[in-house]
Parts: C-alpha cells; structure tokens; sequence
C-alpha cells in the first residue's frame, strides 16, 4: 500500500501542537507543543504484532536522527487484533528489554471507538476523515516542525525504508 500525502484543512487553526499523552512509565504529560521546531513521527504500537520487529528499525531512525530533530512517539493501542493487552510497566518492560526502546512511548490509547478515541486520532478524523484513521499496528504519521500532518505511512512501511527516510528528510530540512 503506498503512503498517503495529507493535507489538512485550510479553515482549521488547530494542529499537532494542541495535543498531548499520557506518559507510559512516569507521571506528566508528552505535550507535541514541546516539539515545536522537530519532526515528530507518530506510530501506534503493539507488542505481539507481525510488525512489531518495526520496534528496532524505530529505534535505529530515532537515535541517527534525534540528534537533527526527529522524535518518534510511539503510542500503544489494543484496537487492532488485541495486540497489546499488557498494562503500562508491561509494555515499559518489553519494549526495554527486547528492543532497548528509548524514544518516548505515550500511555495505551484507544482510536477505533469515536467516543473513546484520543483526541489526536479525532483530530486526525475530523481533518482528513474517518479512512485516515490508522487500520493495524504500526500506522505511522509523519507531523512537520509546524505542527501539520505532512505524510501517512501505512503499517507495511519500513521505518528505515527509502519514502519514509525521504519525507523525514524533507520535514526536518523545512
């Protein structure tokens, strides 16, 4: 499936910078604002998925590019195949212990129920439509240094894979 381009509403003032998670493993809030000027890449995670070996290709691309002002969130959600059961030190532990995961994890959210959505993923929804909504693990949202949503990446795409390298490239030139 080949990424997605997105474009978000031209009437809406409100962008990535307006939401925040829960932190996984420690008291507080990952505020997007306090990204202001990076790229963030936004992926919803799970722990016993097809794609979960993705957790290391994540990790490679955040520690090569952090420094240039890349942050990868990863945003861990039981909604697709129940995949993620585990409750927040679980999650903590796996992701330490098989996979030395260091960039920022938010707390477990859910996005397929609109009424229990998280805002971001509402937001997501509202502005590019309910078909923009991550459809399995891994579904990756690249966020400009501005605040908007440049690029979607579907599941299959490989964190270190050339489109992807490519429009992380092109955000954390703009």
């Amino acid at each position: 499936m080949p990424r997605r381009p997105l474009k978000t509403a031209s009437t809406s003032m409100t962008n990535a910078h307006d939401f925040s998670f829960a932190r996984l493993d420690e008291p507080g809030e990952i505020k997007l604002a306090d990204y202001a000027g990076k790229a963030v890449l936004v992926v919803n995670v799970a722990s016993a998925c097809g794609f979960t070996s993705q957790y290391r290709d994540l990790e490679a691309l955040y520690e090569a590019k952090v420094g240039k002002g890349l942050v990868v969130l990863g945003v861990p959600c039981n909604d697709f195949g129940h995949q993620e059961p585990g409750e927040a030190r679980e999650i903590r532990e796996f992701c330490d212990t098989s996979y030395h995961v260091t960039f920022p994890m938010a707390e477990k959210v859910e996005i397929n129920l609109p009424a229990r959505r998280h805002p971001f993923y509402k937001w997501v929804a509202a502005e590019l439509g309910e078909s923009a909504l991550p459809r399995w693990n891994f579904h990756k949202y690249l966020i400009g240094k501005d605040g908007a949503l440049l690029e979607a990446f579907p599941s299959k795409a490989a964190p270190l894979g050339p489109d992807l390298l490519e429009a992380i490239n092109h955000a954390l030139a703009a």
